[in-house]
């Protein structure tokens, strides 16, 4: 065994994390690169490293193994994702990472991605357990999916290592998404490929987060090559310091951002509130509301028992954490992205949608993100990608009088919201003959939510759904949202229209900006004169 967790995400230049191990090689390489468009090597050591046992209740506690080593990180580290790997004298290795953040005062662009760590952490089952489920039990065949999932933990240390194939998967782990549509009366599937994942030991939890070799790489090498700059952040980084996006113009998400915390929410909204642009590349965005104790060591997400296993949230409901849309919080996500998950779903996975075309039907061809794109009223754009898969986000529509659609402003949906493109989705599988591969879950709790009835019929609605390409306006700021978590996957295929629409967004929301600074520093001058 060989594993390793370091003792903080995220750094500036001239900074220093703890890396903590454990290996039955006592004596290994450690390794730090910066991983973008190429891999750049900054660092290279040998370290001794002890073999220590695993604790009962790591997943919950962490591991508490002693360090190994300190790291600074170097005054010409650029801000990016930073692979840390441990090599043992077998050549096993285990990995980790750092958040490289721009010097203070320095920002290296005025674009800057927020890494998804949030779902990083809800994901993690390093020790057993994920906020999902007892995935170690499930794995050893010990418990069977709801039991396994009944076994989910709330309360998440971040004193532990990641997964191997949830933190550093190879280039070739299947996408979370059905790459052709169901036969006639064919058994449904989920995306994986059972030979590769038998031969890997895949969880069915391992593509759902992670940077490497998924969505955020695969961004940010379309980015580098394109020549566009970002500074990192993490989730995280956003709790710990309002001030986080003080130096930048744009945010961009990339993904699966579905973990927010209160304070995280807070900065982002303040954020474009005041003028800030946010570029949604993800899917399930927001989803859950999450909190975070002792000083970043610990996460606490008990997602559908948020109020029933949360002392906290006895004393205070707000505090506690379940979906963003309860009515406790009275802030549902659509009122940041102008989207949601309960009113889409899954595409192309198991049966939501198995045959559907995986790709966005074009409706408001004029919108500003389509310019230059060639495309007209029905056109279908990343059908062959496929682009619609996995989690998307929607919201409730009807058509108007130009027979285009239009959001029907309810749980959060902006009034204001501009629909540029549709899919159907689905929040879960209806019945059917075929073995359940997507069970919707706690139905009753989300049609309650979204429609305020739990009845059959509520219910049915949920199932329906549809995601959704959009913009609206919100305070002085903009934002766009994707509406799907496989956005990056367009731009690694090269597809002409979703590179359009993304360099569209992004240039848009940098001129915006830039037409804001001009104009404050104009009124500046002038109260200075």
């Amino acid at each position: 065994m060989i594993a390793c967790y370091t003792d903080r995400l995220s750094l500036r230049p001239g900074e220093r994390f703890t890396l903590h191990a454990s290996a039955t090689s006592l004596s290994c390489r450690l390794e730090i690169a910066r991983v973008g468009a190429g891999r750049e090597v900054v660092l290279t050591r040998q370290v001794e490293v002890g073999n220590h046992p695993t604790p009962e209740e790591a997943d919950r506690n962490g591991c508490g193994w002693p360090a190994c080593a300190e790291v600074e990180i170097g005054a010409d580290w650029r801000s990016g994702y930073y692979d840390i790997v441990l090599t043992g004298v077998d050549g096993e290795e285990a990995h980790h990472f750092v958040c490289v953040k721009a010097a203070a005062g320095a920002p290296g662009s005025r674009l800057v991605l927020v890494l998804t760590t949030n779902t990083l952490h809800a994901y993690n089952y390093w020790g057993g357990r994920s906020a999902y489920c007892d995935v170690g039990a499930l794995m050893r065949r010990e418990k069977r999916l709801p039991e396994a999932m009944a076994g989910a933990l709330g309360v998440l240390s971040t004193q532990r290592p990641f997964p191997p194939l949830l933190l550093a998967a190879p280039a070739e782990i299947p996408r979370l998404v059905n790459l052709r549509k169901r036969g006639f009366e064919e058994p449904s599937w989920a995306g994986a490929d059972p030979a590769w994942s038998r031969a890997h030991s895949q969880s069915p939890y391992d593509g759902s987060a992670g940077y490497l070799n998924k969505w955020e790489q695969l961004f940010v090498t379309w980015a580098e090559n394109q020549g566009i700059a970002l500074d990192y952040l993490t989730d995280y980084d956003l709790e710990a310091d309002p001030a986080a996006l003080a130096p930048y113009s744009v945010v961009v998400l990339v993904g699966h951002s579905e973990y927010w915390s209160g304070p995280q929410r807070a900065v982002i909204d303040s954020f474009v509130e005041r003028g800030g642009r946010l570029a949604i590349f993800s899917g399930n965005t927001c989803f859950w509301k999450v909190r975070w104790e002792d000083e970043g060591r610990t996460l606490i997400c008990h997602k559908w028992k948020g109020f029933e296993a949360d002392p906290a949230a006895d004393i205070d409901p707000a505090s506690g954490t379940h979906l963003w849309s309860h009515p406790a919080f009275g802030r549902p996500e659509a009122e940041s992205t102008g989207l949601s998950f309960i009113f889409a779903g899954y595409h192309r996975l198991g049966l939501c949608v198995a045959r559907g075309q995986s790709g966005y039907t074009i409706y408001r061809d004029q919108h500003w993100a389509l310019q230059g794109c060639d495309l007209y009223y029905g056109d279908v754009i990343g059908d062959a990608i496929p682009l619609i898969g996995y989690e998307n986000d929607g919201c409730l529509l009807r058509f108007d009088d130009a027979n285009l659609p239009a959001a029907i402003p309810r749980l959060g949906v902006p009034e204001n919201l501009e629909i540029i493109a549709l899919a159907p989705a689905s929040f879960g599988e209806a019945s059917s003959p075929y073995r359940p591969l997507i069970p919707p879950e706690e139905l009753p709790v989300v049609a309650e939510i979204a429609y305020g009835s739990s009845s059959a019929e509520a219910q049915a609605r949920v199932l329906r759904g549809h995601a959704v390409m959009a913009s609206f306006a919100k305070g002085a700021g903009e934002v766009f949202n994707a509406g799907t978590t496989e956005w990056a996957h367009g731009l690694a295929a090269s597809d002409p229209f979703v590179t359009r629409i993304t360099l569209n967004v992004l240039n848009r929301f940098m001129a915006a900006a830039s037409s804001v600074e001009s104009a404050q520093a104009g009124l500046q001058a002038s109260a200075e004169g």
